[in-house]
């Protein structure tokens, strides 16, 4: 299953490879992926995990397996986990994959979907001058979306305007 294009992977690499604040939003969600994994009794997929800082914030104490298909190294396709946490990464997603990614999401989660998605313009730029979030949607387009992939949305929080911020358990 097509997840991302050769060529979009590509600008990905480029923009992760030059801007070194780019992919690197993980350390907000350390709490929530600590209560989340029960303090480190469940695994952890940081799926689109960027410079993989969620990993390093968290320490060894907790397993977590990092995923980014736009990172040479840390783009093997992950196996199904624990806990999925997918943050700043669904408004990155071409709008042709968001379907086939968040069922991608949904195949791996076995207990609970952390996301966070951004629902206004990045301050980065692709090479090829779009703007870094491509897919950018009202919170109530994103919800639907996921409850058509699967996932049964808990909690909702709009923290600060631009984000959303959401647990899902499958349905």
């Amino acid at each position: 299953m097509m997840l991302i294009t050769p060529e979009y992977r590509e600008l990905n690499r480029k923009l992760h490879a030059t801007n070194p604040v780019y992919g690197v939003s993980g350390f907000r969600y350390v709490d929530a992926a600590r209560r989340l994994s029960q303090w480190g009794r469940l695994d952890i997929l940081d799926y689109g995990c960027g410079k993989a800082v969620l990993a390093e914030k968290l320490g060894p104490a907790y397993r977590v397996t990092n995923y980014d298909p736009c990172i040479e190294g840390l783009d093997t396709p992950p196996e199904p986990h624990d806990v999925v946490m997918c943050t700043d990464v669904m408004e990155h997603v071409e709008p042709e994959f968001i379907m086939p990614v968040l069922k991608d999401i949904r195949r791996l989660t076995r207990e609970f979907a952390f996301f966070v998605v951004s629902t206004e313009p990045a301050q980065k730029v692709l090479e090829d001058g779009r703007n870094a979030h491509i897919s950018l949607h009202p919170p109530k387009w994103w919800l639907e979306r996921m409850e058509e992939a699967g996932f049964e949305v808990l909690e909702t929080i709009d923290d600060d305007g631009k984000h959303l911020t959401f647990g899902a358990v499958l349905r």
